[in-house]
């Protein structure tokens, strides 16, 4: 083989190569907007539960009228916050499960709430939309985990630099206590 046709078959190789890392870059960065999108609607879905809930339990809850306001209140600042970076909604959406958790396990001090057939639905509606919260929320960070990878490892991180790709922030919870699920059982 010539030489000339042997830089050209490497110009091409690495072109190739170029063009499939970019690619990827690309497809990760989509599945990681994705996977965001679809925490979104389930933060969405949980702070539309939430005024159902606080209208369904403040006739019970007369002496708990503080920690219903509270949550009215955290839910009307992830709302705002909605279209915020994940580095400012997410202490406001960890806070919101937080005060949720508390208004619920107050629940528990009422045995006609317990009874309430509206007030099981909204606990059952609440229960589910945690369970596929954190399970929207494993995926992003697997989508954010690949992303990173991508941008942070020779040679692709080159590629990311000169097109402009960042690394994805994960989604985490820093307080332990946060971490828990709100407690929806009867």
């Amino acid at each position: 083989m010539s030489q000339g046709l042997l830089i050209a078959l490497a110009a091409a190789l690495l072109l190739a190569a170029s063009g499939w890392t970019y690619n990827r870059l690309v497809f990760n960065r989509q599945r990681v907007a994705a996977a965001w999108s679809g925490i979104d609607v389930q933060l969405k879905r949980r702070a539309d539960l939430i005024p159902n809930l606080v209208s369904c339990v403040q006739g019970y809850m007369l002496h708990e009228r503080t920690t219903l306001q509270a949550l009215t209140a955290e839910r009307g600042q992830a709302v705002a916050l909605a279209q915020a970076a994940l580095s400012q909604r997410a202490p406001a959406e960890s806070q919101l499960a937080s005060s949720l958790g508390q208004v619920l396990a107050l629940a528990e001090g009422y045995p006609q709430l317990q009874a309430d057939r509206l007030f099981i639905d909204l606990q059952v509606n609440l229960r589910d939309c945690e369970e596929h919260l954190q399970m929207a929320r494993r995926y992003y960070n697997g989508a954010v985990r690949e992303l990173n990878v991508l941008v942070e490892s020779v040679p692709s991180n080159l590629l990311a630099r000169l097109f402009g790709f960042v690394s994805g922030e994960y989604f985490a919870v820093n307080d332990h206590a946060e971490r828990q699920a709100p407690n929806t059982e009867f």
